[in-house]
């Protein structure tokens, strides 16, 4: 049967809007931070390297952070809790603004600052929240119990701790998994972990914080072979970063090792690669830097807060 240019013009409308919606109904991954715990710049910093983020608000990089979103269930999680945490979940909010203020539940990798201190917030001195989940392996689960001023926290059912172990996934709901495993750093009160977040259509690495890749037994290009985007720790440069100080008593991967690593893997397994974690002496948190320049030429990115992924 013959149809219309009228009726050819509806239903092309009609698909492209389907498509439109399909997309808006993707869950999504958004940057909230990009920066080492203290951020960028960094308190007491003095120095070249934060002088102009003091007085350029637009340069400045809030802890290294993840928001996961899903517009269809109205549902959004936290991947770490910063000190950042009232900019942070007011860019969350901006993401998806139908669903702002609400958090279904927060995902922690250790007790260094940068990544669950934000956790005060939930307290009865701020927002005093009820009873929001908080994804913790066995030590951390036991460090929030009974170390004050958390342990507050959990007596007051401002926030309700929620078992995870390595290597076992774990459903978000019925379109996002995740699964956490155990990772080496300095253990001091948690044991490390990073994450694995499928979605329906992509999977991502959440890893900002490690020691060395050849202290871990899976190999990073294992590691990389089966997600779509890498979120790995770029914490420093390049050996020498912090002057008279020894960096291999802070052992982080550095980006020129992580990118010596994997330069003769095919261009596709590079550009998963999206550093994190800067530190505020790094110089790839500036996007003009001949550092910046170098890792976009060698195929890797630096991850840009507010980016998003879909999942």
């Amino acid at each position: 049967m013959e149809i219309t240019r009228r009726q050819f013009l509806a239903s092309t409308a009609i698909a492209a809007a389907a498509v439109g919606a399909e997309a808006t109904a993707n869950p999504f991954a958004i940057v909230l931070g990009t920066a080492q715990d203290g951020g960028f710049p960094q308190a007491g910093c003095k120095k070249d390297c934060c002088k102009n983020a003091w007085g350029d608000v637009a340069m400045r990089r809030d802890p290294a952070s993840l928001g996961i979103i899903d517009p269809v269930s109205g549902q959004r999680w936290l991947i770490e809790c910063t000190p950042s945490f009232p900019r942070q979940a007011r860019r969350l909010d901006a993401a998806q603004p139908k669903l702002a203020g609400r958090i279904d539940g927060i995902l922690l990798t250790h007790a260094h600052i940068g990544h669950y201190a934000g956790l005060l917030h939930l307290g009865r001195e701020v927002m005093g929240a009820d009873g929001v989940p908080v994804h913790v392996m066995p030590r951390m689960e036991k460090f929030l119990r009974t170390q004050g001023p958390w342990s507050q926290l959990v007596g007051l059912k401002n926030i309700a701790l929620r078992p995870m172990r390595d290597g076992r996934a774990f459903a978000l709901n019925e379109r996002l998994r995740v699964t956490p495993f155990l990772v080496p750093h300095r253990d001091e009160f948690s044991e490390t972990v990073g994450f694995r977040i499928e979605g329906q259509r992509q999977k991502i690495l959440w890893l900002p914080d490690i020691d060395k890749w050849e202290r871990w037994k899976t190999p990073l290009e294992k590691a990389l072979a089966g997600v779509d985007v890498a979120y790995l720790d770029a914490t420093f440069y390049a050996d020498g970063e912090l002057g008279g100080r020894d960096m291999s008593k802070i052992p982080h991967p550095f980006i020129a090792e992580t990118m010596r690593r994997l330069k003769n893997q095919p261009a596709a397994v590079r550009a998963k690669v999206r550093f994190i974690h800067l530190n505020h002496t790094n110089p790839a948190h500036d996007p003009h830097s001949a550092a910046t320049q170098t890792i976009r030429a060698a195929g890797f990115r630096v991850a840009e807060q507010g980016e998003r992924v879909k999942l």
